[in-house]
């Protein structure tokens, strides 16, 4: 067993998107290879309607999936092929833009006027960019959550985990997204495939992770294939933590506990060529696709 590395670790970035919402961004519109088969990660998090009531209007994907995941408030829903709901507290939206989709996404606070969510963007490989969209929409209920006898919760969204499946299924990455809460003071690891790129985002509490290449932490009671584990700086809030290759993720938690998403997939090693809400292969595809909302074309008739 390896605990896997820590490569990369920073804090999210405060943007704007949409109409004029505000969110912070762990990462995307950069390096498309730094988390492959990963393109963004955006967390959207306002106690103030103002700050997140102009939404996402209607708007183009192509090429990629979109994950949505809400924790408090609502995000309302309707696409240009007549679909249409509304997420609640603990529900989850895997959309599979592939060949085109029009979107609009308007997210509205709990009764405190508080709004929570992230959102994950998936890419696709080139056999898969202009498959037929879809959609799987998963109720809060619907996703299964274990409870270890140490007091650690696992949500699991999608993959397996602790002889749990999640409900979304037939994702090209073939991914891993877990919600994770270990309690304070406690030590956890969770098992990672060797062969997916990961990344823990941290959104509530604190902790520090385990890193087998890290001199300067402060050494773990244990050595894992001989190797010293030190451990990185505390982690806090809306931090990213990028891993190397291993097969094992173990943090301390801090003294309110911590709660992470831990997300893994498998690399498509393909190239990129990416404007906006549209990822293809080639500069000729996305030239394409622009011709595309041009000319109206763009949504493509089901076989």
């Amino acid at each position: 067993m390896s605990i896997r590395p820590i490569t990369h670790q920073s804090a999210a970035v405060p943007t704007m998107e949409g109409a004029g919402v505000k969110l912070h961004r762990a990462f995307g519109f950069q390096n498309p290879d730094q988390l492959d088969p990963f393109l963004l990660f955006d967390d959207f998090r306002n106690d103030l309607p103002q700050d997140y009531m102009a939404g996402f209007p209607w708007h183009p994907h192509r090429g990629i999936e979109t994950i949505t995941y809400v924790l408090n408030g609502t995000v309302e829903h309707g696409d240009s092929l007549g679909n249409e709901g509304t997420l609640g507290a603990g529900d989850v939206q895997w959309m599979t833009a592939g060949s085109g989709i029009l979107h609009q996404e308007m997210p509205k606070g709990n009764a405190k006027g508080q709004m929570h969510g992230f959102q994950l963007w998936a890419n696709l490989p080139g056999s898969l960019k202009m498959t037929a969209p879809r959609y799987q929409d998963v109720e809060g209920k619907d996703i299964p959550e274990v409870i270890d006898d140490d007091g650690t919760r696992v949500k699991i969204i999608v993959g397996s985990f602790w002889g749990q499946r999640g409900p979304v299924d037939g994702i090209a990455a073939d991914p891993q997204y877990l919600d994770i809460y270990v309690p304070a003071g406690l030590r956890k690891t969770f098992k990672v495939d060797t062969y997916r790129r990961a990344f823990a985002y941290v959104f509530d509490g604190s902790g520090k992770f385990a890193d087998a290449s890290d001199p300067k932490g402060v050494l773990l009671e244990k050595e894992v294939m001989g190797e010293e584990v030190n451990i990185r700086d505390l982690s806090g809030d809306r931090t990213l933590i990028q891993f190397g290759t291993g097969d094992e993720v173990t943090v301390q938690a801090g003294p309110r506990g911590i709660r992470f998403l831990l997300i893994s997939g498998a690399p498509i090693e393909e190239p990129v060529a990416w404007h906006g809400p549209i990822v293809m292969n080639t500069q000729e595809e996305l030239m394409q696709a622009m011709r595309d909302l041009r000319n109206g074309t763009f949504i493509k008739p089901a076989h």
